[in-house]
This record gives C-alpha cells, sequence and structure tokens, in this order.
C-alpha cells in the first residue's frame, strides 16, 4: 500500500503529540502524587474514589459534631454537679433547722441561706454554652428558659432535646428540658403524698411513706381523721376520692404514735398527739418545682415559734419533713440526669475512637487508589521518553529520504 507523504507526516506529528502527552501526565502524576488526574484516567476508580471522598468528609464533620456535643454535655453536666451540691447543702440545712435549741434569729439565718440558695439555682438554671444559648430551654437556644413572676419561677423554654447527628445512623441529644429537671419533680415518695391538714390543732406529724405493694395501690385520694373519746385516740382511713360518697377503708381504730398504718398498698406513720378532729391526706404525687420547695422552706424557717423550741411547733417540724424529701426527690432527678449525660458522653467517645479508625481506613483506601506509584511511574517515565527519542529520531531520518538523494 502506498503511503502519501502528508499521511506520514500527519501520523507521525499525532504519535509523537500522543507520546508527548504521555510523558506530561506521567510527569504530573510524579510531580502532584496522584495517580487519577481525571477521570479519564480511570473512570471505575475516579468514582470511588468520589464516593471515598464523600464519606471521609461526612466522618470529618460527624467527628466536629461530636466534639460539639461534648463540650455542651461537659459543660451542662458540671452545671447540674453544681446544682446537686446545692441541694445537699440545702438538706444539711434543713437537717441542722431541726435542731431544738435553735432560737428564732437563728432560724431566720438559716432562712436567709437558703434564699440565697434559691437565688444560686435561679442563675444555675439559666446557664448558658458560652454562645449565648441557654442550656436547659430545649429547643429554644435563645430563650431564657426561667424568669421570675408575681406566682414564682415559670419555665419558658419547651420539651424538645436538642440532638446532633454523632454518626451516620446515630442521634445524641444534647440538651435537657428545664422543666424535667427542676419543674417537674414529683412530690412525696413520687408515688403518693402525705399531708396534715391545716386546721390540725394536735401535734401528729405524718411521714412520707412508702408503697408496699404496688399491685394494690390504685391512686386514690384517702384521709385519715382522727377522734379522742375517754382519753382512747382513734383514727379512720377513708376513701375520699368521690367526696359525695366517701368509703370507709379502715374502720376506728386504736393510735399508737409511730405505729404503722397500712392500707390500699401503701404504708405510712403518724407520731405526736392529735387532737379529736384533725385530719391528714395521702394523695397521689404531683410536680412540684424546686424553686417551690426551697421556697416553702425558707417561709417554714421564717416561722416564729413562740415557745421557743421549734419541736414544739407540729407545723413547723412537717414543713422540715416535707421540705428534706422534696429535696431529696429533686436531688434524684438530677442525679438520674447527670448518670444520664454520663452515658451519653462515653458512647460519644466511643463514637469518636470508632470514627478515627473508620477515617484512617477512608484515607488508606484512598491513598491505595489514588495516589501515584512512584516506581511504576518512574520506569513508565523513562520508558516514555525512550519512545518519544526513538520516534522523533526515526521521524528526522525517514523525513529526509528523497530519491533525488540516490541520483
Amino acid at each position: 500500500m502506498r503511503i502519501s507523504t502528508s499521511t506520514y507526516f500527519n501520523e507521525s506529528v499525532a504519535t509523537m503529540n500522543q507520546l508527548q502527552t504521555n510523558l506530561a501526565n506521567t510527569n504530573q502524576q510524579i510531580a502532584t502524587g496522584r495517580r487519577i488526574l481525571s477521570p479519564a484516567d480511570d473512570p471505575a476508580g475516579a468514582a470511588r474514589a468520589a464516593e471515598l471522598n464523600q464519606a471521609d468528609s461526612a466522618n470529618t464533620q460527624f467527628a466536629s459534631n461530636r466534639d460539639a456535643a461534648i463540650n455542651t454535655l461537659a459543660l451542662a453536666e458540671g452545671i447540674l454537679q453544681s446544682v446537686s451540691n446545692l441541694l445537699m447543702d440545702a438538706k444539711d440545712v434543713t437537717l441542722t433547722a431541726g435542731n431544738g435549741k435553735l432560737n428564732d434569729a437563728a432560724r431566720k439565718a438559716l432562712a436567709t441561706d437558703i434564699q440565697g440558695r434559691l437565688q444560686e439555682l435561679f442563675g444555675l438554671a439559666n446557664s448558658t454554652d458560652g454562645a449565648g444559648n441557654y442550656l436547659f430551654s430545649g429547643a429554644q437556644g435563645v430563650v431564657q428558659p426561667f424568669a421570675q413572676t408575681a406566682a414564682g419561677v415559670a419555665y419558658q423554654g419547651d420539651d424538645v432535646q436538642r440532638k446532633i447527628q454523632a454518626a451516620a445512623s446515630r442521634q445524641i441529644s444534647t440538651t435537657e428540658s428545664g422543666a424535667d429537671l427542676f419543674m417537674r419533680v414529683r412530690t412525696g415518695n413520687g408515688t403518693f403524698q402525705t399531708a396534715p391538714a391545716l386546721a390540725n390543732a394536735g401535734t401528729g406529724t405524718i411521714s412520707q411513706g412508702i408503697v408496699i405493694d404496688p399491685t394494690l395501690y390504685t391512686g386514690k385520694n384517702y384521709q385519715v381523721t382522727f377522734s379522742v373519746a375517754a382519753g382512747v385516740t382513734q383514727y379512720t382511713v377513708t376513701d375520699v376520692t368521690v367526696p359525695a360518697t366517701p368509703v370507709v377503708v379502715t374502720p376506728a381504730t386504736n393510735y399508737v404514735s409511730g405505729q404503722a398504718i397500712s392500707f390500699a398498698g401503701i404504708q405510712f406513720d403518724i407520731q405526736g398527739a392529735p387532737a379529736a378532729g384533725d385530719v391528714f391526706t395521702a394523695n397521689p404525687s404531683v410536680n412540684q418545682s424546686v424553686f417551690d420547695t426551697l421556697t416553702k422552706l425558707v417561709a417554714t424557717l421564717n416561722t416564729s415559734i413562740p415557745s421557743g423550741n421549734a419541736m414544739d411547733s407540729a407545723a413547723y417540724r412537717q414543713g422540715l419533713s416535707d421540705a428534706f424529701t422534696s429535696l431529696d426527690q429533686g436531688l434524684n432527678v438530677i442525679l438520674g440526669t447527670r448518670a444520664t449525660m454520663g452515658a451519653r458522653l462515653r458512647e460519644l467517645d466511643a463514637l469518636n475512637v470508632t470514627g478515627d479508625e473508620l477515617g484512617l481506613q477512608y484515607k488508606s483506601t484512598l491513598s491505595k487508589l489514588q495516589d501515584t506509584d512512584y516506581n511504576k511511574a518512574i520506569s513508565d517515565l523513562t520508558q516514555q521518553q525512550m519512545t518519544l527519542t526513538a520516534a522523533q529520531k526515526s521521524f528526522a531520518q525517514v523525513s529526509k529520504m528523497s530519491l533525488f538523494d540516490y541520483l
């Protein structure tokens, strides 16, 4: 087959251009350390590298989310530790206030102490994360969760927990609702609450009691009424859930101070000397804020006792007992929340370890997929240089050939 001079020149130039392009690509691979310079170099490898880069970027973002969550949770847990200490101090003050030798001035000094702790608690409950977001306002980060009103402390946040995406398939809460922490503390023992009637004339006080058989307790309202006849004190327990039709649960029974009174799966005791007509109640627990508990404790401590001996006042002793139990309930809520936060922090630490390992795997796979194999690249470069040089020399020699050289 006859090849024209123009065809030979065109094909030679095209071949040398391609050889130069290959040589330039190899040089660039060595210079950049990347084997895949464009998707055309390895379409399948480029697609896989894009997937890995996207997964690695997501993993990096998850790590950033986890760091932010750890900082928020650690800060909140530290605040709640201060709240725990405050409530334990308030319990100590309550125990101290039970000393019958304290006079009115000493009790008022204790009331001032608790009032200060109430203000401190208000400040702690309104803590921020340093960036202006409130820790205990639910999802309403810019809304101050607690405010002083004429009716007492009110909650202005919501019950939504702020969450972060800690991993591809895991979201973790970073905040708690301030209502759950400070406003929804169950009264009494958490199931039912006992209380004396305000009009009681005797010296009887009632314990908070316990549930001895949950299967028998139905959450009704009960009333213990005392009568005194011929020097004998008796009590009757009545179900007053429906006031119009009360039901006697325990008929008239002789009263012994401190002896357990049991019915409907619950048990408590009454101490002291109740007067005829004195009434004590046992009703289902309700929510009471820690702020209200401290406020009531302040009022109890500010009560003036004419005899000077606090133990002579049944109302005073009952107030201290109620405050101590409510503070204990509030402390249990805080400690339970701190335990939950600790579990989240441990999980975030574990996810960080997993995320670090996953990041190393992504980078290792990407390196194997797209990084230059320098031994092969240098070998290819040498071969391409030799091929290009040979092609150039061959073209130079052939292009000089002419029949006139042989004439």
